[in-house]
């Protein structure tokens, strides 16, 4: 019997089928369940219940608002605290310009919809825990993808990114780089000899360095600022 708090998860897709299948298979696991649902970006804004939520499911093309810029106004710094849900931006499509867009509107992951019950369950989780990339084959393919893109986009806050990426220390450059490699806890406490607590705390101080949400948002740095290429 598990004695952690079940993982609050949020649904926000225009589809009733689609949230009803979602819906199902959460609160069929016992460390997770479903607490808030809504239809389109518009709505999800307005609930407070999903805005409270540890993870939100969200998806792209939806009337009124879409996903993207439901995503990107629900994780503003000004209109929330720190601390706040992290999301799973779903589509039918597997476009880069999607899985661009969500990552710059603050999504801690991308994922296609048909993807296998397993791996959504198991990327909430990943999520939730914050500590690694979720399905690292398919973003580090979209983030290959994406990296000229990248490139064009960070004009003005290069200086800003630089300096942060300059200030970390030799061992957690090197960590870093592991990160925008694709690399779990595990595999980079393996390469260079470490725990894996003493990996997680070095993780932490990149992340609060860099002013990244968790190791997605680390990667789309190391791309911005030639740690990572393709």
């Amino acid at each position: 019997m598990t004695t952690t708090e079940p993982i609050n998860v949020a649904l926000v897709d225009d589809q009733l089928l689609v949230r009803s299948g979602f819906r199902m298979l959460i609160n069929s696991q016992d460390d997770m369940k479903v607490v808030a649902e809504a239809s389109n970006g518009r709505e999800a804004l307005a609930s407070p219940a999903l805005a409270a939520a540890d993870v939100i499911l969200m998806d792209v093309r939806m009337p009124e608002m879409n996903g993207i810029e439901a995503t990107e106004r629900l994780l503003d710094p000004d209109r929330k605290a720190a601390g706040g849900p992290k999301v799973i931006v779903l589509t039918t499509f597997d476009m880069d310009e999607y899985a661009l867009s969500a990552i710059q509107a603050g999504a801690s992951g991308f994922l296609l919809k048909d993807v296998p019950p397993e791996e959504l369950l198991e990327s909430i989780r990943t999520v939730n825990r914050g500590d690694a990339v979720i399905a690292p084959s398919t973003t580090r393919r979209l983030l290959n993808h994406m990296a000229p893109m990248l490139k064009k986009i960070t004009a003005q806050s290069n200086d800003h990114l630089t300096a942060a990426v300059e200030s970390l220390t030799p061992r957690e450059r090197e960590v870093f780089g592991l990160i925008a490699e694709g690399r779990s806890n595990p595999e980079i406490a393996e390469q260079l000899f470490l725990s894996e607590a003493t990996v997680k705390t070095h993780v932490g101080h990149i992340l609060a360095k860099l002013g990244a949400r968790d190791r997605v948002q680390a990667v789309v740095i190391a791309y911005q600022t030639g740690i990572a290429s393709v």
